[in-house]
């Protein structure tokens, strides 16, 4: 895997993250083509580049780009008057966000952890969907649009 791909599989991994758990959702864009990384912009307009290093250890660039998603995540929530919180630490919620980490810096896998505790709540890339998700389930889906993002049909029911 060459460092484009590398980045473009730890970005939709943490996507799948934001997806599963996170109300606000990104405009990705590749603004620049000097710049190796995308912009993810929020519903007020503001946006941060996301980019990666990558070293060959895929678990660390998988860390490093949950790190700059987390930092998206929080400051979009808080300018939508959400609480600036992702993803949400399953032992404390409302208290702290999970921190992103490599379990063993050799070979190790990324992984969301409580930062009071250092329980590991779930592998990067498999946070369990929640009702303040917006992409699967949350929001989208009780405004009654399907798991696609589309008006669903009342035919059928």
């Amino acid at each position: 895997m060459d460092d484009d791909e590398e980045f473009t599989y730890a970005l939709k991994t943490v996507l799948r993250d934001l997806r599963a758990q996170c109300p606000v959702q990104p405009d990705i864009r590749k603004d620049d083509d000097e710049f190796r990384g995308v912009m993810l912009y929020g519903p007020d307009g503001s946006g941060q580049g996301v980019y990666a290093e990558p070293d060959g250890r895929t678990a660390m660039l998988l860390a490093h780009v949950a790190d700059q998603v987390q930092e998206w995540a929080v400051e979009a929530l808080w300018g939508q008057g959400e609480p600036a919180v992702w993803p949400q630490c399953p032992s404390h919620p409302d208290t702290h966000p999970l921190a992103a980490t490599v379990e063993e810096v050799e070979e190790g896998d990324a992984v969301w952890v409580c930062p009071s505790t250092g329980a590991t709540a779930a592998r990067i890339g498999e946070l369990p969907v929640s009702e303040e998700g917006g992409g699967v389930s949350g929001r989208a889906f009780r405004r009654g649009r399907g798991r696609d993002g589309r008006k669903r049909s009342r035919r059928g029911r």
